[in-house]
């Protein structure tokens, strides 16, 4: 999504994995640093981007960017990954395919809210469909609490039940719709990552998506793709919403236990309203960045207790 953490970008429900030795052990001080910075400049690199894809829809159209973004980023890690193409079952490319669709409905939807709504709202609406599979897939009462924060946060950005407090209705429901797309990403993911070797799988998922929007694009685009500025400015979103955060991630992941960087992916709402304050002039009430918080502590709280009863290695954005 995020943008979209393809994204997605998350409180997330990781397969049950042993995570490496050097993710397990803990690590403080200055030594937590780099890897924490990395996370950080991952999730600042995933929301400015989505910041600067806003500013290119007068161009290009939310659909036309969207497709300018997988297509490129397509191209980079299929060039950098080389995916093995022979070998796979039936079951390993339905999966991939699956991962695709997933990839390619979450972007389509948010970057549809993002053109209507603000961006820190739009992820904040977006992270429900993750924190409700967290929820769900833990099965512990304290979740209930979670549960009600977040719904807390909701209730507060719907002007404390009047309506949707001015957002536009429709802008809200892709949002909450690409957050279902999110929370199914999260799960074919995590397949994706059993059946394929390091990121061949998300470069095949990310291909898939590149190839279903690309008719919509071109439909609903034209020859605006094909305009020099807007190609540049789509292939900066790429690089800024998948592939820098990716390979910061990958990084990052080798030294960072895993529960340490979901909680950290809940801070994208913030992270995301600060860029659409800095680059869009998206201001927030003070009840809305209420709101926000509510979000992210539930998000954090439901992640603390997923990766409490065992640790493992979420998926990475695209």
């Amino acid at each position: 999504m995020n943008g979209s953490r393809t994204d997605r970008h998350q409180p997330q429900v990781p397969a049950p994995a042993a995570p490496s030795t050097a993710a397990a052990a803990p690590r403080t001080g200055r030594a937590a640093l780099g890897p924490v910075g990395l996370v950080l400049a991952g999730c600042v690199s995933v929301q400015f981007g989505g910041a600067l894809a806003v500013t290119l829809m007068p161009r290009a159209g939310a659909v036309g960017v969207v497709t300018l973004r997988l297509v490129v980023a397509a191209l980079v890690l299929l060039v950098v990954c080389r995916p093995r193409l022979r070998g796979h079952s039936r079951a390993d490319w339905g999966t991939v395919v699956a991962f695709g669709v997933a990839m390619g409905g979450m972007n389509l939807l948010f970057y549809q809210a993002a053109a209507r709504i603000p961006l820190g709202l739009a992820v904040t609406f977006e992270v429900l469909g993750p924190l409700t599979l967290s929820v769900l897939a833990s099965r512990r009462l304290v979740n209930l609490v979670w549960a009600g924060l977040a719904l807390c946060g909701v209730f507060l950005l719907g002007g404390a039940g009047d309506g949707l407090g001015g957002l536009d209705p429709v802008g809200v429901a892709f949002a909450v719709a690409a957050g279902a797309c999110w929370a199914l990403y999260i799960v074919f993911s995590a397949r994706t990552g059993r059946r394929f070797p390091q990121a061949d799988g998300l470069a095949l998922a990310m291909a898939v998506a590149a190839i279903l929007c690309l008719p919509l694009g071109i439909a609903a685009s034209g020859t605006r793709l094909l305009d020099p500025v807007t190609v540049g400015l789509g292939s900066a979103v790429a690089v800024l919403s998948s592939v820098m955060p990716y390979t910061l991630e990958l990084i990052a992941l080798r030294r960072l236990p895993a529960s340490t960087f979901a909680v950290m992916m809940s801070l994208e709402p913030a992270i995301a309203a600060l860029a659409g304050f800095l680059i869009l002039s998206q201001a927030l009430s003070w009840l809305e960045a209420l709101a926000i918080a509510l979000v992210i502590a539930a998000s954090m709280g439901a992640v603390r207790t997923q990766v409490g009863g065992a640790k493992a290695a979420p998926p990475l954005r695209d």
